[in-house]
């Protein structure tokens, strides 16, 4: 069974959770695409990367999730969710999918 690649999605998450929060105005609907985006991504690096690798590509989407809120007071809202997007993606690629694509 092919991988699918958890880059575009962790990143998907991130940006089109926050995208979706801010333009209907719910933020729960906004979670829900970060919550579905981290499941298939769960998934996936659990299949190919392992439980630890799981572990902590989560930690990191959720802390990226989470940081973003406090940096977004510094940097602005965009620069901080595309900065913390583009950490986990990259951190996605790196640890699971570049293993999984060989």
């Amino acid at each position: 069974m092919a991988s699918v690649p958890t880059a575009p999605i962790v990143a998907t998450g991130l940006v089109g959770g926050y995208l979706v929060a801010r333009e209907t105005g719910v933020r729960p609907l906004g979670g829900a695409v970060l919550g579905a985006c981290g499941l298939v991504a769960g998934r996936t690096w659990l299949r190919t990367a392992g439980p630890a690798t799981t572990a902590v590509l989560s930690a990191l989407y959720l802390g990226g999730f989470g940081a973003s809120h406090p940096l977004s007071k510094k940097l602005g809202p965009w620069p901080s969710v595309l900065g913390v997007a583009a950490v986990s993606a990259t951190a996605s690629w790196l640890l699971a999918d570049r293993k999984a694509s060989r």
